[in-house]
């Protein structure tokens, strides 16, 4: 059964999320608690997997990635000897940063990040391609971000 967190537990949630490398002394000061209940507050939201990890945004420009794209993917069949076939193929792809299986027109959703057209035209044409689940596929090249926010909405049980 899921632990129901309270609104000191929501606001730690909302601020690790904003400033993960925000200090214990920091975040008890902005959550109006002492830094020993705070951090055992910290520590259980990570014990429960409320919070799973913590991670740095890397600048994809400076890493020499200038391409980002979602790719539609549509598998021949959908038997689950073929499904698990192509997730494993998937999951040996580098550049293949999230894959979502979906509903509508096509099964999978895949966000892809290369270095430039030629590296996405040479990751669909020899590898995504090539993996003999694939039935068809669609891809579409992201101009520009709009939003990306890593925050989750944090919903309380009274809305």
């Amino acid at each position: 059964m899921a632990r129901i967190l309270d609104q000191i537990d929501h606001k730690i949630l909302r601020i690790l999320q904003e400033r993960g490398r925000i200090s214990n002394v920091e975040l008890s000061r902005e959550i109006d608690l002492s830094p020993a209940p705070t951090l055992e507050r910290v520590r259980k939201l990570e014990k429960l997997r409320y919070i799973e990890g913590y991670h740095a945004d890397i600048n994809l420009g400076k890493m020499g990635i200038t391409i980002k794209a979602l790719i539609q993917v549509t598998l021949h069949h959908h038997q689950g000897v073929n499904i698990h076939q192509f997730i494993e193929a998937v999951m040996k792809i580098p550049e293949v940063t999230e894959c979502y299986q979906v509903t509508g027109e096509f099964d999978y959703m895949l966000r892809v990040l290369t270095s430039d057209i030629e590296a996405l035209d040479k990751l669909i044409t020899n590898v995504i391609s090539k993996i003999p689940e694939v039935g068809q596929i669609k891809s579409h090249i992201i101009l520009s971000v709009i939003k990306q926010s890593k925050v989750l909405p944090i919903l309380h049980p009274s809305e």
